[in-house]
């Protein structure tokens, strides 16, 4: 076997893991929008079988003798064998009837979530929970072989990071935050928006939103779900929303969110289609470019001006007048419960609580039985605020009932790029505030599409920040930002 053919065989049985891999998420999807609530089930049992067929492909032996003699014909080419020799390292450690149960439990277990959930009823759930934990430590520790069971299962979302390294940027990072959050709340609280906004009129906007960011209608359609977020990629990403009528910034703001994710699934250069390199590079990355569109952009006061005048347009008038006092609006800080809808100030702060909630899960240091109350005494003593019921605490994300353990710290990760991003786009691209005022965001966008978007997966995460930004990532550029933003809005 040549070197040619060895990496013709292998791009050509990657190509079909691709699409099986598509259409695994394309079920998760139709899963959490359009599915019949009885089809739960079942819907885990597909996804068992496509996890199986997926998992055999990613273990098949004949990849360790592809990649053994294959020769990279460029750059892009070396990006992908070194991304298959990973996943291939991986992938052989994980049993494959741990990789079936994985799936078929953790799809059920959304189900399951979703109505403990709206009941408000966590004994529910927490059986559910406790096996879907006992699962991933089982996968943790075929990855980790000795190792942190944490770091095994964070390597998932955000290659070479570690818990230690991202724990130390969080223990730099909070001294700021908590003074920043102080000053705030200690300050006069801007008005907030108030009223009744019709599904159909916020959904209108939402689209109209979508559009502003250039979001791709003819490869993108957006939908409702529980929980949003965004699908797919090549030439088929979704995004989700909901919609609660008396906050509207919930659906524009979770769209537009939504839809930094999808653009740069869509914006990624299409010869990397059907590659490992036709996804974003890690959780950390694509988190950086939903963020960016959605606080950046989406909350500056260029951006709330157009957004105010298409608030008036939709729903008539409002209870705040104008542009600037319609940018406090949308910028106001509070000690919510929500992490989703958290302002900028305290959103890391969430981030951080169950970072450690979930590392001491991961260890066996903390039960499912004692994890509403912990999640409690964290929340009452970093916020301020008692947890009222458990839809508002343990119980509000999807993430741990589909096992995403190592997730949440990508989050912050993102933030900390996107602030990195956003002081080497303002750098380097004028009149960006004036563009954002008509609605214009394509100056923006554009920068980052050169930047990082087409770049998909061919550089590793720190390194796509770099090269993008011209400088090593740090938090300092996020937390510059906000401290300047938000003792501006507030006259501290």
């Amino acid at each position: 076997m040549t070197n040619n053919t060895a990496y013709a065989e292998l791009m050509a049985h990657q190509r079909q893991t691709e699409a099986l891999g598509k259409i695994a998420e394309r079920l998760g999807w139709d899963q959490e929008t359009m599915m019949p609530e009885a089809a739960a089930e079942q819907r885990g049992e597909e996804l068992a079988a496509i996890e199986g067929v997926l998992h055999a492909r990613r273990t098949d032996p004949r990849l360790a003798d592809w990649l053994d003699a294959a020769q990279a014909p460029d750059a892009a080419g070396a990006a992908i064998l070194r991304e298959l020799a990973r996943s291939y390292a991986r992938s052989v450690k994980i049993p494959a009837d741990l990789a079936q149960e994985l799936a078929r439990v953790t799809s059920v277990a959304q189900g399951v979530w979703a109505k403990a959930r709206a009941a408000d009823r966590v004994g529910d759930f927490a059986p559910t929970l406790a096996r879907v934990i006992e699962l991933r430590r089982q996968e943790a520790a075929c990855l980790a072989q000795g190792g942190d069971l944490y770091d095994a299962l964070l390597d998932d979302y955000e290659p070479e990071a570690t818990a230690q390294s991202i724990g130390a940027m969080f223990d730099r990072m909070r001294p700021r935050l908590v003074a920043l959050r102080e000053a705030v709340l200690g300050a006069d609280t801007p008005k907030a928006l108030q009223g009744s906004f019709a599904k159909d009129g916020q959904l209108a906007l939402a689209r109209e939103a979508a559009t502003a960011f250039g979001y791709d209608w003819s490869r993108g359609r957006l939908d409702l779900a529980v929980h949003p977020f965004s699908s797919g990629g090549g030439n088929d990403s979704r995004i989700t929303t909901r919609v609660v009528e008396a906050d509207p910034f919930n659906c524009l703001y979770s769209t537009i969110h939504e839809v930094g994710h999808s653009s740069y699934e869509l914006n990624i250069d299409p010869a990397y289609g059907m590659t490992p390199l036709g996804h974003g590079v890690s959780m950390g990355v694509h988190e950086s470019q939903s963020r960016i569109y959605e606080n950046q952009i989406g909350r500056s006061a260029g951006f709330t001006d157009w957004l105010y005048h298409r608030m008036v347009t939709q729903f008539g008038p409002l209870n705040v007048d104008g542009p600037e006092a319609f940018y406090a609006a949308v910028n106001q800080v509070r000690a919510g419960y929500i992490r989703t809808e958290a302002d900028e100030v305290h959103y890391n702060l969430h981030i951080m609580m169950r970072f450690d909630l979930e590392r001491a899960l991961i260890a066996g240091d903390l039960g499912v039985a004692d994890l509403e109350a912990a999640w409690n005494d964290r929340f009452l003593a970093d916020f301020g605020v008692a947890v009222d019921r458990p839809s508002h605490g343990v119980l509000q994300d999807v993430h741990w009932s589909v096992g995403l353990f190592g997730y949440f710290p990508t989050y912050t990760l993102g933030n900390v790029y996107a602030g990195c991003l956003h002081q080497a786009m303002r750098a380097q691209v004028a009149g960006l505030d004036a563009a954002f005022a008509r609605g214009d965001t394509s100056g923006a966008v554009g920068w980052l599409k050169e930047r990082v978007q087409q770049h998909g997966g061919l550089r590793k995460p720190r390194d796509t920040i770099e090269m993008a930004c011209g400088f090593a990532p740090t938090e300092a550029p996020l937390l510059d930002y906000l401290e300047a933003k938000f003792k501006a809005l507030y006259r501290l």
